[in-house]
């Protein structure tokens, strides 16, 4: 199992959204609600769009710290990829 760590856009304003899963698909659908399962934070802005993934990580551990990375910054800014 690969864990990603994806950036969600919302549609109608430039807010962002970050995650990690193992099911990007299945988690998108979550947070716009067409499965039970989305965060409390996404249900305000839909809907959202996947913006970015970041790696495909063996570990979870990994994928939590790109993560906490990539939530440090704020808004587009989201976007890019982390620093090294």
């Amino acid at each position: 199992m690969s864990w990603s760590v994806y950036v969600l856009v919302s549609a109608s304003r430039n807010a962002t959204y970050v995650g990690v899963t193992t099911d990007m698909q299945r988690r998108l659908a979550q947070h716009n609600g067409e499965l039970p399962g989305g965060a409390r934070n996404t249900r305000r802005d839909r809907p959202w769009t996947l913006g970015f993934v970041h790696g495909s990580f063996d570990e979870r551990a990994e994928a939590q710290r790109v993560e906490a990375a990539v939530k440090r910054r704020r808004g587009l800014d989201r976007l890019r990829a982390p620093d090294a």
